[in-house]
């Protein structure tokens, strides 16, 4: 493998045909971590049958006093599933359709090469972060990975092909293609099907993608400078579980060598230009509140913030989506049932997101409350944060096609700022990989 290549094609581990799909597949562990009841149901979908939930460490559980023990368990379970042969294998690219309402979302798995991701805020890397990267949730993670035989992937990973050469081809070709899974996905996470590709198709998109890294149409492309360092691969959704997987090789390849598995991480690659494809915000949820937030903000703001209650939370979102020019919008939800809009004039940030979030760092290490947490979807915020002693902040979506050129040309984006999709559209796992 020549250095400059960041990618491969890879070789999967999929479940036998036997195996029902409807409980093996489960959403992705970073998912529902407000919301442990979702988990509670998904426990009772699958019951003792073959799961990736068995698999995998649902985040909602990384606070638990059982963590050691659950992780002692997947990693248990994993031999137990390889020896029992619930899997079978298969080499070479897959091209994913998630069906999700009246959208079909396309995408392509493939191996990324972790010698060339940086996930630091000023990488030049290959393939890059698109958000920033909370360090302190990467050890819980490791701790997972360390000792396990496989990686069940759900990190969406983006290209910027606008003239959709790489995966769109494939897609167009779909019914000459064997078909290696089809399944519903459990709780309204829709229906997704995966086909395998030939070599000659697998090489048509590997070409594809190499061309997308041609330095002249990069530098054309974003408007910087020619010399720019290219991106071709932006981490979208699992920038952590991402980061995970590169920390955790950094740490062992000296030990095992350069050819070790660990090198790589299993990805889905999806075109951002994809119509299918819906960016949703990541709200805030902060918890044990005890102090006034709107209180807190004019004293952060001072005369460059305005705050307006508004009767509803439609009221709220329908004020927000319409805020223009260079001032940053937000709804405020809580204590209770009230709803507000705030306003914030000569931003520091170029996302709204970014001009609050130092602010509510600061306002939980204070004391004002006991943490935040990252919620997606807005009837989920609602829900959650008029309980007593919450507050949410609602924000609006960034869009989709601005966030490549801002990681490009400013780097990425401040933590947990877009979400490819709501909850329930997130990758649920099926594949996995060898990883020892």
């Amino acid at each position: 493998m020549e250095d400059s290549t960041c990618f491969r094609l890879p070789r999967l581990l999929l479940p036998r045909p036997e195996i029902d799909l409807t409980k093996w597949a489960v959403i992705a562990c970073d998912q529902h971590t407000s919301e442990p009841e979702y988990w509670r149901r998904v426990e009772g979908e699958v019951g003792a049958a073959p799961s990736t939930l068995h698999l995998i460490f649902p985040e909602v559980h990384l606070g638990s006093t059982d963590a050691p023990a659950r992780i002692g368990r997947i990693q248990d379970t994993m031999r137990r599933y390889l020896a029992e042969g619930h899997f079978r294998e298969h080499a070479g690219a897959v091209y994913v359709e998630r069906t999700i309402g009246q959208r079909v979302r396309h995408g392509l798995l493939l191996e990324l090469d972790l010698e060339h991701y940086d996930f630091r805020r000023d990488s030049t890397s290959l393939i890059r972060p698109t958000e920033g990267t909370m360090v302190e949730r990467l050890a819980p993670r490791i701790e997972v990975r360390r000792g396990a035989e496989l990686e069940l992937p759900h990190i969406l990973v983006l290209i910027d092909d606008p003239a959709g050469t790489v995966i769109e081809p494939i897609g167009a070709e779909r019914r000459q293609l064997a078909k290696l899974y089809e399944t519903e996905l459990m709780l309204g996470g829709g229906h997704v099907a995966g086909y395998a590709l030939d070599a000659a198709r697998g090489e048509r998109a590997a070409r594809a993608l190499r061309a997308l890294m041609d330095p002249q149409a990069f530098a054309s492309h974003y408007a910087v400078p020619h010399g720019t360092p290219v991106m071709l691969f932006a981490s979208g959704d699992g920038n952590h579980s991402l980061a995970t997987a590169k920390a955790y090789w950094d740490s062992i390849k000296a030990s095992v060598g350069r050819d070790h598995p660990s090198r790589f991480a299993l990805v889905e690659v999806e075109n951002i230009h994809d119509p299918a494809l819906d960016f949703a915000p990541i709200h805030r949820l902060l918890f044990g509140v005890s102090a006034d937030v709107r209180l807190a903000l004019a004293g952060e703001f001072g005369p460059r913030l305005t705050c307006v209650d508004v009767p509803s939370a439609a009221a709220m979102r329908a004020r927000v989506l319409a805020a223009q020019g260079g001032r940053h919008a937000a709804g405020l939800i809580g204590p209770g049932a009230r709803f507000s809009v705030i306003e914030i004039a000569d931003p520091p940030s170029t996302l709204a997101v970014g001009t609050l979030q130092p602010f509510l760092d600061r306002f939980v290490e204070r004391g004002g409350a006991t943490h935040i947490d990252y919620v997606h979807g807005d009837d989920a915020l609602e829900r959650l944060a008029t309980a007593g002693g919450n507050v949410g902040v609602h924000l609006a979506a960034v869009g989709k096609h601005d966030l490549l050129r801002m990681v490009v040309r400013e780097g990425p984006t401040p933590r947990k700022t877009f979400s490819m999709g709501e909850a329930h559209e997130k990758r649920y796992y099926i594949e996995a990989r060898r990883i020892r």
